[in-house]
């Protein structure tokens, strides 16, 4: 198996890969460990002055979870606890970095693909990126920590429309709601990514440490209280997830019956 998290160094600035190309970087448990871990190391790097984070290849950032593991990995509540809890570590890994980073985002970044993205400071995406979290598909509920993990950037109005159509939105619209700070044509965004981590690198790199830190202070939540938090692994007992897991890996359309 390939690694599932690359990193390379160019001087201050470090790229970290999501590696998983064979299924557009779907995101399983071994890439939200080594996203974790590898977050954890490079914020002790104190040479470092950028991250860029990216998808492998140019079809995805991440196209969502990896369904195939579901059955092994998320099948029941106390799975779907262990499990959330590793995916929010790898979150607030990448959010509580002190390096300023940067998301490289070409086609599909969805579901878990998009809650990395919004972890990041600035996100640049190629004109063929594709935004969303159609989970209702599956008949499961994003848990409250990682709804607020994307509605800090967009807000909740657009966090509904997300979380209650399900749609798909191309680059241009995603920009509008602010998912996205700048979109470039697909050949023109490495270029303009790593463009932006040189000008970030060229500054006084304390500044920026502390500017994340102080723009942090103002964006954090009050602490969810557990009770609400728990409501997050209901749905894992219920026939409209186990529906929504096997019409997806079938290829079907999902029957809903509310139960």
């Amino acid at each position: 198996m390939p690694d599932p998290i690359l990193v390379e160094r160019d001087g201050e600035i470090a790229t970290v890969t999501l590696n998983n190309p064979a299924k557009r970087n779907a995101l399983n448990k071994a890439m939200w460990i080594g996203l974790r871990d590898v977050f954890r190391d490079l914020s002790d790097d104190e040479q470092l002055r950028c991250i860029v984070l990216r998808g492998a290849g140019d079809e995805a950032f991440a196209a969502g979870a990896d369904i195939s593991e579901f059955e092994a990995e998320r099948a029941n509540p106390d799975q779907a606890r262990a499990y959330d809890q590793l995916l929010r570590e790898a979150l607030e890994a990448i959010y509580l970095c002190p390096v300023p980073t940067v998301a490289l985002i070409k086609g599909a970044c969805m579901g878990g693909g998009l809650q990395i993205a919004t972890q990041c400071d600035i996100r640049v995406a190629g004109d063929n990126a594709r935004f969303g979290a159609p989970i209702k598909f599956l008949g499961l509920a994003m848990p409250s920590p990682e709804i607020e993990s994307i509605m800090r950037i967009c807000g909740p109005a657009t966090m509904n429309e997300i979380l209650l159509e399900g749609r798909v939105y191309k680059a241009d619209e995603a920009h509008i709601k602010g998912l996205v700070g700048r979109v470039v044509a697909v050949d023109a965004v490495e270029a303009e990514a790593y463009g932006t981590a040189r000008r970030i690198a060229e500054g006084a790199p304390l500044t920026a440490r502390w500017h994340k830190a102080f723009i942090r202070q103002q964006t954090t939540p009050a602490e969810l209280p557990v009770e609400q938090a728990e409501k997050s692994y209901f749905y894992f007992d219920t026939a409209d997830f186990k529906e929504g897991v096997d019409a997806f890996l079938n290829k079907r359309k999902p029957e809903f019956k509310g139960k």
